[in-house]
């Protein structure tokens, strides 16, 4: 993209992008709404109605023989099943782990998950794809690792949750990346995998229990439905905002989602934020702002590369 500030499609690219991370940051209002509910029966709901609503979109934009073309192009594929599946299993795992840990007061937590997420995708990058971190991204991965330190000597407990939705979601980036399906039919043939085990769990919940929260209240039947759009529309506009504008730029906006779950945990939810959480809070965001920079470095230079070589 030449020249991109001014450009109408950059302002597009920015708004959308944007507005997707503020959405995924104001998500723990919409799960504080079904608590009542188990956090298993919610993930449930979630990737069911998920698939609903991501196939209507599929529909509405005559995508649905894109769809039918991969599902038959992943079967003939075993290795891109493979991690098609896995991909499935850890967003679920990440989806599971971050609904029960909001309903479960744990928002800072889940927060500093999604700060550190960058990080560990670094770190992924080196151990799997064998890539070289250079001495900024070393010193920013350290600078995380004293914040999570100094949190579980604090508290004498290891911040499990925060690592593992930083370690699911880099995961889940990581076989994405790999595997190179489209975002949105890529979520649907995520979902589309683990249904048949949230139609199972649903089952298996209304066996013993008689009745699953789903048709007992109008309100929280409401609330499960709407969780599929939830899911999707955010992703829809990160789609849409990501092809428009540079990566540089979604590493900076990437930021906000865990900014706004850290600001609601605090002062809506009013979780305990204590000395230690600010002094592990600071190595970490001492660590984004490394991370950030030579993010915004690589990108300056591969700018200036690439009118060169056009000369």
């Amino acid at each position: 993209m030449n020249q991109p500030t001014g450009n109408k499609e950059f302002a597009i690219g920015i708004v959308s992008a944007g507005l997707s991370y503020i959405l995924w940051g104001i998500l723990p209002l919409f799960w504080k709404l079904v608590d009542d509910v188990p956090a298993g029966e919610i993930l449930a709901h979630r990737i069911v109605w998920s698939l609903v609503f991501i196939l209507i979109i599929l529909a509405m934009l005559r995508k649905i023989p894109s769809f039918i073309f991969e599902v038959k192009a992943l079967v003939r594929n075993r290795k891109r099943l493979i991690g098609i599946s896995l991909a499935s299993i850890f967003i679920s795992i990440n989806w599971g782990l971050y609904i029960w840990a909001v309903n479960a007061d744990r928002v800072i937590e889940a927060s500093l998950g999604y700060y550190i997420n960058p990080l560990v995708s670094i770190l992924l990058a080196v151990i799997v794809l064998k890539e070289k971190l250079s001495g900024f991204q070393v010193l920013s991965i350290i600078l995380a690792g004293v914040g999570v330190l100094v949190l579980t000597f604090s508290f004498g407990t290891f911040p499990w949750v925060a690592i593992m939705l930083a370690f699911s979601f880099a995961f889940y980036g990581l076989i994405k990346k790999m595997v190179q399906v489209g975002a949105l039919i890529g979520l649907a043939i995520e979902t589309l995998l683990i249904t048949p085990f949230a139609l199972l769990f649903l089952t298996y919940v209304h066996a013993k229990t008689g009745s699953g929260a789903f048709g007992g209240n109008l309100n929280v039947t409401l609330l499960l439905l709407l969780a599929g759009v939830v899911t999707a529309v955010p992703l829809l506009l990160f789609a849409s905002g990501a092809k428009r504008i540079p990566l540089s730029m979604v590493g900076l906006l990437q930021y906000f989602a865990p900014t706004i779950k850290l600001i609601m945990g605090v002062y809506l939810f009013h979780e305990p934020f204590t000395g230690a959480h600010l002094v592990a809070f600071i190595c970490i965001w001492a660590a984004l702002g490394i991370y950030t920079f030579t993010l915004m470095r690589s990108w300056r230079v591969k700018r200036a590369v690439v009118p060169a070589r056009s000369l």
